[in-house]
């Protein structure tokens, strides 16, 4: 049987049998290596030198390499260290005529599974060679299993909670359908960055990826913002102009806050989304695009649906696959492997130094109850990195409304300096005080009895309005959360005191 340089089994193409490279240079060893080998369900190439072994590897990832040491051209020894500098993934068997323990011991340093010394019978190589396929298959489970079940990246995200883990599946599977997907969560837990994952797993991630907040813009202009208008529509509109419909076309279109569009519009985007058409403002032609819908809001879209603020029809027509995103406080150890990361990243780019966090430091991280969410996070590291020269982060680095919560409180609730509960519970739970809370022995003596977190947020909101006479965005800038938060809790708490009000008077 004729054998060249790279030789290839005779009827065994079938991609889903592992691929098995055979470095060895002599013509009737590896001729006899074949015939033993002949009934694994392999597919075996053999190289005769180790360029042409480097070659095989590279292009071939074979699962296993049978590698003979003494090589025409080089030693095996060099293969073995371009595979472990290349990370290679390949289960190496070494063979050699000329074995020794310390050959062998360098071997094994280099990454080699396995030792043959010639002459070896055809079952010993069978049986090496199948524990090193079955070495190899494990491994790649526990790779597939790292992949999706315990990582600690993500499209962007950062966290290892099983939270997240639970995320970050369904965007691995919601991405290659058409189906629309409703993302709900708080402000700042990365809705956006959530369809952008999605966007950039679908089969439409050559296409635009559009995105468009509702509640950024005016309810006058929203209908020109979807679906463009005509020269003439309005005073302003001085020529034609493409909507993000059009400018979707092909890709995918993301209405961020769609809670916030006005009802009398929910109707036409309706339609568009069930006939795929649609009209510009102040013209007739019907347009035709090709996109995939994604949505988000930091509402309950079923509260909206009951109140009237949200048709029902459409609620349904875009709850298709529903992704909720956790807040942060929700997401065990996540607000420390952010900080690490929001830490290091802020201070590159300020040509800053930074040694990380103190236990105390990290104590008052995982304690607070972060309603501004991960974009909180972020404001509050940015702020440490840009007011302080470097160094290690302590509890005085922290600027408000963290610097609020004392360590001596968190340790009177319950948290160690290490940020474990003396009493079972996780810090950030329901008995740490949170939202920027002031927590003192005065106020909260070792036992004593927690304020109830809403009570607390209200006054730190409060105070910081008074602080900024009432200038909101200011207020939740200094927060670090969104003034549409204030807003709104500016309006329940308004509510709540006029129920109050009107009970007293009955």
């Amino acid at each position: 049987m004729p054998w060249g340089p790279c030789f290839r089994k005779p009827m065994m193409g079938d991609t889903t049998h592992p691929a098995v490279l055979m470095v060895e240079d002599s013509p009737s060893l590896a001729a006899t290596y074949e015939e033993y080998l002949r009934d694994e369900a392999i597919e075996l190439v053999h190289a005769a030198t180790g360029q042409q072994a480097l070659v095989q590897i590279g292009s071939l990832n074979p699962a296993v390499v049978l590698l003979d040491l003494k090589l025409p051209d080089m030693d095996g020894i060099e293969i073995l260290e371009a595979l472990q500098k290349a990370r290679s993934p390949a289960i190496i068997i070494v063979i050699t005529a000329h074995g020794s323990v310390n050959v062998a011991v360098e071997a094994m340093r280099l990454g080699a599974a396995d030792f043959l010394m010639k002459p070896f019978t055809a079952d010993r190589l069978r049986v090496t060679l199948r524990n090193a396929l079955e070495k190899s298959r494990l491994l790649k489970i526990v790779e597939v299993f790292q992949e999706t079940f315990a990582r600690h990246e993500f499209a962007g995200f950062i966290g290892s909670s099983l939270a997240m883990q639970a995320v970050y599946r369904m965007i691995d599977a919601a991405a290659p359908s058409r189906a629309t997907v409703f993302i709900t969560g708080e402000s700042g837990t990365g809705k956006e960055l959530c369809a952008e994952a999605i966007h950039q797993r679908s089969s439409r991630r050559e296409g635009p990826f559009v995105a468009l907040n509702c509640a950024a813009i005016p309810k006058d202009l929203m209908e020109s913002e979807i679906f463009g208008h005509v020269k003439g529509a309005f005073t302003s509109a001085i020529s034609d102009r493409d909507g993000a419909a059009q400018q979707a076309d092909g890709g995918t279109f993301f209405l961020d806050e769609i809670c916030e569009l006005d009802i009398n519009l929910q109707t036409k985007l309706l339609r568009f989304i069930q006939t795929g058409t649609f009209s510009r403002v102040g013209g007739d032609a019907m347009q035709k695009v090709d996109v995939r819908f994604l949505c988000a809001t930091n509402r309950d879209p079923l509260v909206e649906v009951e109140t009237g603020r949200f048709r029902e029809d459409l609620y349904y027509r875009l709850h298709v696959i529903p992704i909720p995103l956790p807040p942060l406080r929700e997401r065990e150890t996540d607000v420390l492997d952010l900080a690490r990361f929001f830490l290091e990243s802020f201070a590159a780019e300020e040509g800053r130094s930074f040694d990380g966090f103190d236990p105390q430091a990290e104590a008052i991280l995982r304690a607070y109850s972060w309603p501004g969410n991960v974009r909180e996070l972020q404001n509050v590291i940015r702020n440490i990195v840009v007011m302080n020269a470097g160094g290690l982060v302590t509890p005085e680095y922290l600027p408000p409304p963290l610097n609020m919560l004392s360590h001596a409180g968190s340790v009177a609730t319950g948290a160690g300096l290490d940020g474990a509960a003396s009493d079972g519970k996780r810090p950030g739970g329901g008995n740490l005080p949170a939202g920027g809370g002031r927590v003192s022995d005065a106020r909260l003596p070792a036992r004593g009895v927690l304020r109830p977190l809403a009570e607390v947020e209200r006054e730190t909101i409060e105070e910081a309005l008074r602080l900024f006479d009432g200038n909101v965005p200011r207020t939740a800038t200094e927060l670090g959360i969104s003034a549409s938060t204030i807003y709104r809790k500016i309006r329940s708490w308004e509510k709540a005191d006029q129920k109050g009000a009107d009970r007293l008077t009955e």
